[in-house]
């Protein structure tokens, strides 16, 4: 079961939050892709200056639709942020299941929980890309196996962070006599599990999960899954075109079109058309956003998006527009990779 020492969320309403008062959560999605080490460091730090709360990385063997890019490892680029940043919160969307034994991962999670300070969370799915499992040996396995793999693993997880000897006979993983030290600082790590199916999904978020991370093709269901994601906090994940004046909008969206826009869940337009979407999803409920911009996060746009889109929502200034700037819905997925 879900360990009960989360932090309770805040105030709501029949499922909405209260406006009044909610800190709302910014993370720069930032994929470790197409980027060297040093400009990923320096997209992390721009966004840590810009008042982001968190960064978040992606987790495959090879960039879906782009076999070919160069990625790096997922595990690895977070130490790296980890050690280079002061307060960013660090994760992914989302780690995995598959491509690591829990024990490992188990490892690895409290080792960037110490390194962090306290700072990493883990999110983790069973894998949104079912071919990459074949190509890479994985076990090709369907959604029904991989829902059972991951809640086993949860279970296998939390036994090792108890820092108890553990003995487990489980349908995936047999542990004997296992015991890690040390523990996580805070006792445990904040879970973070995605997507939006009512059968395989939402029991697993309801049980485990601190954040229920709502794919934006769910959003029109929002009212209707939320009951059934338990006590877990809310977070959507967007692809964002900032534009700094009215005047550069047609040109920042065509531009997140051609890059995002078969993805869903776009957001284009100018500060405030872009705090209103964003307040728009706070008022349905929505705690933290995980931003993918069109540019992939320069400097000045990260800027930008701090001194302005921020704080306009943060403070309930931003006039709520469900329609904010270019707005758009789909099939929004756990990766966004970028078109050229």
């Amino acid at each position: 079961m879900r360990p009960a020492d989360v932090v309770a969320g805040p105030v709501r309403v029949a499922g909405i939050v209260e406006v009044a008062g909610v800190t709302c959560e910014f993370w720069l999605y930032l994929p470790q892709m197409r980027m060297s080490f040093a400009t990923i460091m320096e997209r992390a730090k721009a966004a840590e200056e810009a008042g982001f709360d968190g960064v978040a990385l992606m987790d495959h063997m090879a960039p879906p639709a782009l076999p070919s890019a160069d990625m790096y490892d997922a595990i690895t680029t977070a130490a790296a942020i980890a050690a280079t940043t002061r307060r960013l919160r660090i994760g992914h969307l989302v780690l995995c299941s598959s491509f690591r034994h829990p024990c490992l991962l188990a490892k690895e999670v409290v080792s960037l929980d110490h390194l962090s300070g306290g700072r990493f969370e883990l999110g983790l799915g069973w894998g949104s890309v079912p071919d990459e499992h074949s190509r890479f040996g994985f076990p090709a396995e369907d959604a029904a196996t991989r829902a059972a793999r991951l809640e086993e693993y949860l279970i296998v997880l939390s036994a090792l962070w108890r820092g108890e000897t553990v003995d487990h006979d489980g349908a995936f993983y047999t542990l004997r006599g296992a015991r890690q030290s040390p523990r996580p600082l805070a006792g445990r790590v904040p879970i973070v599990i995605g997507g939006g199916g009512p059968r395989l999904t939402m029991p697993l978020v309801a049980r485990y999960a601190d954040w229920w991370n709502c794919p934006t093709y769910a959003f029109g269901r929002l009212d209707e899954l939320r009951p059934a994601a338990g006590n877990a906090r809310v977070s959507s994940q967007h692809p964002v075109g900032l534009a700094a004046t009215s005047g550069d909008v047609t040109r920042v969206a065509e531009l997140a079109q051609r890059r995002f826009g078969g993805w869903g869940g776009l957001i284009t337009g100018t500060p405030d058309q872009v705090a209103g979407a964003l307040a728009d999803l706070v008022l349905r409920g929505v705690e933290r956003f995980y931003l993918q911009f069109s540019d992939f996060g320069e400097h000045e746009t990260l800027a930008r998006f701090g001194d302005t889109v921020i704080p306009a929502v943060r403070s309930g200034d931003a006039v709520a527009r469900p329609a904010g700037g270019h707005w758009t819905h789909g099939s929004l997925g756990d990766v966004i990779v970028p078109r050229l």
